[in-house]
């Protein structure tokens, strides 16, 4: 089994993604009610997992972590650094 597999990480982009946008999106809620929180950490990971997509998503549409500090500098490290990973694969691939 291939988990590199194009098919794969397609599928496995979607449910992170969706996942991040939910997650985000829950704590959104919780902190308009003033309910426990889901940890600036695990919204972290979920975009290190690769959501920072739905991340960014959910940041624009709930109006959510926006000026938070360090929390939208270690977001933008993230996302830096996938594109610059995405971006070697790339070269990889074409270059075989």
């Amino acid at each position: 089994m291939d988990l590199l597999n194009p098919e794969y990480v397609t599928y496995w982009l979607i449910a992170v993604n969706f996942a991040t946008f939910a997650a985000f999106g829950i704590d959104k809620a919780k902190a308009e009610r003033g309910a426990r929180r889901i940890s600036e950490a695990s919204l972290l990971q979920w975009a290190i997992m690769g959501g920072t997509p739905g991340a960014y998503a959910a940041r624009h549409l709930f109006r959510h972590k926006t000026r938070k500090q360090p929390f939208s500098g270690n977001l933008q490290m993230i996302a830096v650094f996938q594109v610059a990973v995405a971006g070697l694969l790339i070269f990889l691939a074409v270059a075989r």
